[in-house]
């Protein structure tokens, strides 16, 4: 995802030592091929699906054209959860090469076959999909608002749902946004739902509901139209009514490189309510498959991945680089000290039984 957002930090090494990158396998190991694809499906034009902030800037476009002989068609729905339906609405089709976003809590339920377990603490290691860029999902807050209007900083999940913070807290859709999805996981471990079914875990979001959180349809609304703390001031439709809000541990860094070491939203770390996100680009089944080869050898290229940083406000997946340090978008970025953890199988068994509890939840709430 990008738009003004995304993480890395000085002490990294947790986040290195969870990555062994595919980067030096081969591409043709790591993509779903489908060798029945003909060569000449759309000559000369790869087709690529993403969500709406996808931010790869038009000279990384260009470059990739000039390099290849191709033309690039941008397909842009408005997040994760709407390339997931748009892929399987056109199961089959040949009007798609290359699917951009599906993150680790998404990909499983991408995928028809090849359901692999997958650690959420590091890359997919199948053959469905490459890792492009990565960041920790967490909560943010606006400081100057706590300061101005005198309100304590929450060190609980349980505080949001207080007099304090009513109407005060906007969270994306796990149905549709892949922020959303990963900050619902983390809220499951948060309150140990093996423990009770689930039952913390849906009395807290009836509570959040009851407690007039605004719950937006993608982390585009919740950051850029409700969110006090970012660059949603001045963007089209601002509301600004939330002080807290579900975005990444590095969005205050991302807030202060281009607000000249300067910003006012910061990470929220508390326990276990933080998920470590990788986003995949993926071969779409029944597109062009040797085209979307290419475009993921450029994506995961040295020259072009270390940029991840710069171009959609993620961290590269390549070992071994950080963030940069100018202007404080390194020291303003956050490594969450206990993120939350839930294997992979657990996401691919329970995610539908899951969604059916936060929906019941959030529509008894109130």
């Amino acid at each position: 995802m990008a738009q003004q957002n995304r993480e890395r930090n000085p002490t990294k090494p947790n986040l290195i030592l969870m990555l062994t990158l595919l980067i030096t396998a081969p591409v043709s190991g790591c993509v779903m091929l489908d060798e029945g694809s003909p060569d000449n499906l759309h000559d000369g034009e790869i087709v690529i699906v993403t969500y709406d902030v996808l931010a790869l800037s038009d000279d990384m476009i260009s470059e990739f054209e000039e390099a290849s002989g191709l033309n690039v068609t941008i397909l842009k729905l408005d997040d994760a959860g709407s390339i997931l339906d748009y892929l399987l609405q056109n199961r089959g089709n040949t009007n798609v090469d290359l699917a951009i976003g599906l993150d680790n809590t998404y990909l499983q339920t991408g995928s028809s076959q090849g359901r692999n377990a997958m650690d959420p603490l590091g890359p997919y290691d199948g053959p469905l999909a490459v890792p492009y860029d990565m960041g920790y999902i967490c909560l943010n807050y606006d400081t100057e608002a706590v300061i101005g209007e005198n309100l304590s900083v929450p060190t609980s999940l349980e505080d949001l749902t207080g007099p304090e913070w009513r109407g005060k807290v906007a969270l994306p859709s796990p149905v549709s946004s892949s922020p959303g999805r990963g900050f619902m996981l983390a809220s499951l471990d948060y309150f140990d739902w093996q423990s009770d079914d689930g039952l913390k875990f849906s009395n807290w979001w009836s509570d959040m509901v009851a407690n007039d959180v605004v719950i937006t349809s993608g982390w585009t609304e919740a950051y850029e139209t409700h969110y006090t703390g970012g660059y949603g001031e001045w963007t089209e439709g601002y509301i600004g009514d939330a002080h807290i809000t579900v975005s990444y541990c590095h969005s205050p860094g991302v807030e202060s490189y281009y607000n000249g070491n300067w910003t006012r939203s910061a990470t929220l770390d508390i326990p276990k309510t933080s998920l470590f996100q990788v986003e995949y680009a993926s071969a779409v089944s029944g597109g062009n498959a040797p085209y979307a080869q290419k475009f993921i050898e450029y994506l995961i290229s040295p020259e072009v991945n270390s940029m991840m940083p710069y171009e959609n406000l993620m961290y590269s997946v390549l070992n071994g680089l950080d963030l940069p340090q100018e202007d404080g978008y390194r020291s303003n970025s956050q490594i969450p000290a206990a993120p939350a953890s839930i294997p992979m199988e657990d996401i691919d068994d329970h995610m539908e039984a899951w969604l059916d509890q936060w929906n019941s939840a959030v529509t008894s709430g109130g």
